[in-house]
């Protein structure tokens, strides 16, 4: 039996329906030789300071700093995530081979691998590296499964920035709460929050400090167009009109009308942080809002994994755009029109192997868009 592991009830829906496991039991789906199971997100999180040395419970500078020898994991407290884990580890124990279908990306890697190793999976182990949930997606991938060795760096990088994040978080947080916190209240630090809220706060600082100041400037209306002076604005308006007494004498003259053509590139694809920034600018969606919306589109299989960091396509993925483009309708269906039937231009500020790591670029799959999504997913 070959046991699949994702990393949400929903995808492991789809992968069971897939693969043909059309059994439904408590945690996982089973038939056609595969267990389809899932965690719900992280299952497992490193230990607590106290799980090391009951010394660490308590609160003070004399513990600091606080680095155990050898990091340890441990499940989340929680009813549901043991019975879910209970599930998994006796699936593991069952089968002869684990696929691992999570989240193809440095947290999906991670997640992944702390269940197996807090189950002690001791069976070979095959990767699923997918970049969206579509049926020819996931049949592709089966297809061409990877190795599980072939992704030990991208755990070691996860792993590495868990312990970075609770070396520098935990301590950092009580130093700062045990010498400057007042009326008991945690001073949490960490290493995003700590310096995105010092951009914040010297931002704040700086608008709040900002002391506006008048100029002026020499301006005329000819053929209703405004020329403005090439004079730098002045301090005062006596400055200004001094030289307005100057010129005023004299008639306006054209000496030189320049025309240039310019060529204006098509903008980038997105990665999740321009994605997040345009959707604040356009519809006043916060980054976290946008992710959400990103993140169900990705689910639903309309859009590719959302958490990138490049604004490139793979070479692979050139022959596969026109049918992306022919499956998207709605109201996009005139604005496409121009490229229905057209060959679609291979450009390196798109399709570039060197420039993607882990996932392309956010695109839509090209699925048909259904009539019930929300306002922020449409």
């Amino acid at each position: 039996m070959i046991l699949c592991i994702t990393e949400k009830p929903s995808v492991g829906r789809d992968i069971a329906r897939i693969i043909g496991a059309n059994t439904q039991h408590p945690g996982y789906y089973e038939g056609n030789g595969y267990c389809v199971t899932w965690t719900f997100g992280h299952l497992c999180t490193l230990k607590e300071p106290a799980d090391y040395t009951l010394d660490w419970k308590r609160w003070s500078l004399s513990s600091l700093p606080m680095i155990p020898l050898k990091f340890g994991i441990k499940l989340i407290p929680q009813q549901s995530i043991e019975t879910q884990f209970n599930t998994i580890k006796s699936l593991i124990e069952q089968c002869d081979e684990v696929i691992n279908c999570g989240d193809a990306g440095q947290e999906g890697e991670l997640i992944q691998r702390w269940v197996m190793q807090k189950a002690g999976c001791k069976k070979p182990v095959k990767r699923l590296w997918i970049s969206s949930l579509t049926d020819e997606s996931i049949r592709e991938g089966f297809a061409n499964l990877r190795s599980h060795d072939e992704l030990e760096p991208l755990y070691t990088a996860g792993l590495c920035r868990a312990i970075g994040d609770w070396i520098l978080g935990i301590n950092a947080t009580r130093l700062y709460t045990i010498k400057y916190s007042k009326d008991r209240q945690i001073l949490s630090v960490g290493r995003v929050q700590t310096p995105t809220l010092a951009l914040v706060v010297n931002r704040q600082l700086e608008i709040e400090n900002f002391v506006p100041k008048d100029t002026w400037e020499l301006k005329t209306v000819y053929r209703d167009t405004t020329f403005s002076s090439a004079l730098k604005a002045f301090a005062t308006q006596e400055a200004g009109e001094e030289i307005l007494k100057d010129v005023a004498q004299y008639p306006l003259t054209v000496t030189d009308v320049e025309k240039k053509k310019g060529k204006e590139a098509p903008p980038r694809l997105f990665d999740l942080t321009s994605l997040q920034v345009e959707c604040n600018k356009k519809f006043g969606m916060g980054a976290d809002a946008t992710l959400k919306a990103i993140q169900s589109l990705y689910e639903k299989k309309l859009a590719t994994y959302p958490r990138v960091d490049t604004t490139y396509l793979t070479d692979d993925m050139y022959p596969k755009c026109k049918n992306i483009l022919n499956g998207i309708s709605g109201h996009y269906t005139d604005i496409l029109q121009p490229l229905r039937g057209e060959k679609l231009k291979k450009s390196k500020k798109v399709f570039d192997n060197s420039k993607v790591t882990d996932h392309h670029a956010i695109i839509p799959t090209g699925q048909p868009l259904p009539q019930s999504l929300p306002m922020d997913e449409r």
